[in-house]
C-alpha cells in the first residue's frame, strides 16, 4: 500500500540568488527559477548577486544560493547579523558546501518541501584588525583568516597567543586560522587536518614553516587567537575568506574570536559528511594505479 504525504499547509519561503558571471550561469538560473515557479507550496523571492541580497525582517525558510562555495562566503557574509539556513546548488568546481547540482536539487526537491531536511549550525568567525594608528576594521568570516607574505617573497615572523597568553613564533611564508568548515580549503592544500563541520574549534596552519616543530594546532572556539608580527614586509597581506584583502602595516595586530551568529547550512536528513569527502576528495580505498595493477594480476592469473 502506498502512503500519500499530506502537503504542508504552509509555504515553503524561498530566497534565490547566484553569481553572474556568463550564459551558462544564467540558462541554469532562469531554469531553475522556472521550475520554483511552478510547485505548489513555494513562496519565492528571486534577488540578483549576493550583495544584492535583503530579506529585512521578511521570514525565509531557506536562502538557495546558485554558485561554488565562494558565492556562499558572499552570501553568509552579506546576511550579517541576520543568518538564514542556507542550501547551495554547484555550479562551480569542488563545492564542499554547495554539493548538489542542479539536477540533484530538481530531484530532491520534494523532499525540501516535505521538510525532510535539518539546519545544522556551523562555527563562524569574527576578525578584528587593529591598526597601530588606534583604528580597527571588523570582519564577519566563514572559512578562514589567513597572512601572507604575498608579493614581499620574504619569511614571516608571526606571533600568536591564545586568550593572551604567548605560544610560538611562526617562521614561515604565512599562517592560516580556519574553522571546521575552512579545514577542506586553503588550510587543507597547506597540510591542515581535516576537522568535521560542526566542531567548535579553530586550527591554526602554517604555511611553508621554516621550523620543522610547527606544526597544526587545533584549539577550542570559545578563545581568543591573537597574531602579531615585530616586522611586517612591504606587501604582507590579510586575507579573510580568500575575498577580503588588507594590506599590514607595522604594529598592526589581528584577533580572532568565535562571531555571535552561525552559518546555518540546510542538509537533507540522510546527508554524510564522510560520503561528500569520498565524492569530493576521491577518497576511495587504494589509489587508482593500485586499483588497474591488481585488475591485471586477476586477469593474468585467468
Amino acid at each position: 500500500m502506498k502512503i500519500r504525504l499530506m502537503p504542508n499547509p504552509t509555504p515553503l519561503r524561498l530566497a534565490l540568488t547566484s553569481r553572474s558571471d556568463g550564459d551558462v550561469v544564467e540558462s541554469i538560473r532562469a531554469s531553475i527559477i522556472e521550475f520554483l515557479e511552478r510547485q505548489p507550496g513555494v513562496k519565492l523571492r528571486v534577488f540578483g548577486s549576493p550583495d544584492e541580497l535583503k530579506l529585512g525582517r521578511q521570514q525565509t525558510d531557506i536562502v538557495i544560493v546558485l554558485g561554488g562555495d565562494g558565492t556562499i562566503l558572499r552570501t553568509c557574509r552579506q546576511l550579517g547579523s541576520h543568518q538564514r539556513p542556507i542550501l547551495g546548488v554547484n555550479l562551480g568546481r569542488l563545492g564542499f558546501l554547495a554539493d548538489l547540482s542542479p539536477n540533484e536539487f530538481q530531484e530532491k526537491f520534494p523532499r525540501f518541501l516535505a521538510r525532510e531536511y535539518q539546519v545544522i549550525n556551523h562555527l563562524m568567525f569574527e576578525c578584528r584588525l587593529l591598526r597601530d594608528d588606534g583604528s580597527q576594521e571588523k570582519y564577519l568570516g566563514l572559512n578562514e583568516v589567513s597572512i601572507l607574505s604575498g608579493s614581499a617573497l620574504r619569511i614571516l615572523h608571526i606571533n600568536l597567543a591564545i586568550d593572551g597568553e604567548p605560544v610560538t613564533t611562526y617562521r614561515c611564508d604565512g599562517l592560516i586560522v580556519s574553522t571546521p568548515v575552512g579545514s577542506t580549503a586553503h588550510s587543507l592544500a597547506a597540510g591542515g587536518p581535516l576537522l568535521r563541520q560542526d566542531l567548535q574549534a579553530f586550527v591554526i596552519t602554517p604555511v611553508c614553516p621554516h621550523t620543522l616543530t610547527n606544526r597544526p594546532l587545533v584549539d577550542r572556539a570559545d578563545c581568543v587567537y591573537t597574531l602579531t608580527a615585530p616586522e611586517i614586509p612591504e606587501g604582507a597581506t590579510l586575507v579573510i575568506d580568500g575575498q577580503i584583502k588588507r594590506l599590514l602595516q607595522p604594529g598592526d595586530r589581528i584577533e580572532i574570536r568565535k562571531a555571535a551568529v552561525n552559518f546555518q547550512l540546510a542538509r537533507l536528513l540522510d546527508h554524510s559528511y564522510y560520503a561528500t569527502l569520498h565524492r569530493k576528495l576521491g577518497w576511495g580505498g587504494q589509489p587508482e594505479f593500485e586499483n588497474r595493477e591488481n585488475l591485471v594480476r586477476s586477469q593474468t592469473k585467468e
